[in-house]
């Protein structure tokens, strides 16, 4: 998060100020969280597709991610997990 929050700092936010042209550096909007998911219904039939899914998201936001099963199942979603960071 680190180097989204350097660059939101340093190019987006100056670009909002001029383009809303906020008076006060606190009027900017700020970046409080980010959060990634990832809904895999396909890890019903092979539990590969779940460790390739993690691996994934790890590549991506550089954390490993909490794998949650869904608490309901519905059978036309077909819902088994969802990953989460």
């Amino acid at each position: 998060m680190v180097r989204l929050q350097q660059f939101y700092r340093e190019t987006v936010a100056p670009k909002l100020r001029e383009q809303f042209s906020y008076r006060n550096v606190m009027e900017v909007p700020r970046i409080t969280k980010v959060t990634l998911n990832m809904g895999v219904g396909e890890a019903v039939a092979d539990k590969k597709i779940m460790e390739n899914a993690v691996g994934n998201l790890t590549q991506i936001a550089g954390q490993k991610p909490i794998v949650t099963l869904s608490r309901k199942s519905i059978a036309g979603f077909k819902i088994l997990s969802l990953i989460h960071i």
